[in-house]
């Protein structure tokens, strides 16, 4: 299936706080990016890809176009979806991903502006994030193609193809074909190899046809 990239517009992120802020031991533990598509009318999305940078869980809010009197309405799209097994080590931490949308909780339908919502709660890693950020919908479907009558219905193999008129049925000139190539073979069988010489007759010459020549 063909895909075309989307132009989108990625906002700064938003750090939500965990712990006491006045103190050393309050960090971001959650962040939040809001993706917009300014020059975009409502799609239908069809995959998400980005580099993931120690981020250990994604959840995703899409705000999708309902009616002209209904305001848009956000739905979460997918919950607490993991990219690093474990949060305080190094598997999956800087690993490309695509997220389909067969992955999602609703229809992707009519997509208006994408939220993400990171979390990391391993205190190890300083920061995190999504890098490369890359929104797809569906590409034009390709023109379909027409294929001539005798293609696209071939005649079944124990079905014989029609005869053309003015020419013989194939198995008669097969049968006269082995008749000649069996007169062939006994003409061939009964030839001789002797040379039989002009005057020659039982190996001597006969006095009266050397008379003539």
């Amino acid at each position: 299936m063909s895909r075309v990239s989307v132009p989108c517009h990625v906002k700064g992120t938003v750090a939500l706080q965990v712990g006491d802020v006045r103190t050393s031991q309050g960090r971001p533990g959650v962040l939040v990016i809001d993706v917009t598509f300014p020059s975009v009318a409502p799609f239908e999305l069809q995959e998400i890809m980005f580099k993931n940078y120690y981020t250990a869980f994604l959840s995703i809010r899409v705000r999708q176009h309902t009616s002209t009197h209904t305001p848009a309405k956000w739905v979460t799209c997918l919950r607490d979806y993991c990219l690093m097994p474990d949060p305080h080590s190094e598997e999956g931490a800087q690993e490309y991903v695509s997220l389909f949308k067969h992955q999602m909780l609703c229809d992707m339908a009519r997509v208006l502006e994408l939220r993400l919502i990171l979390r990391q709660p391993s205190p190890l890693w300083l920061s995190f994030t999504v890098e490369e950020l890359q929104i797809y919908q569906q590409g034009p479907k390709s023109p379909s193609m027409t294929f001539p009558k005798w293609l696209s219905h071939p005649v079944p193999c124990d079905q014989s193809a029609p005869l053309i008129e003015g020419l013989p049925e194939p198995s008669r000139v097969s049968s006269e074909v082995q008749q000649m190539w069996a007169l062939t073979e006994m003409i061939r069988a009964s030839h001789t190899s002797t040379r039989i010489g002009r005057f020659d007759v039982d190996g001597c010459y006969d006095l009266n046809l050397l008379s003539y020549t």
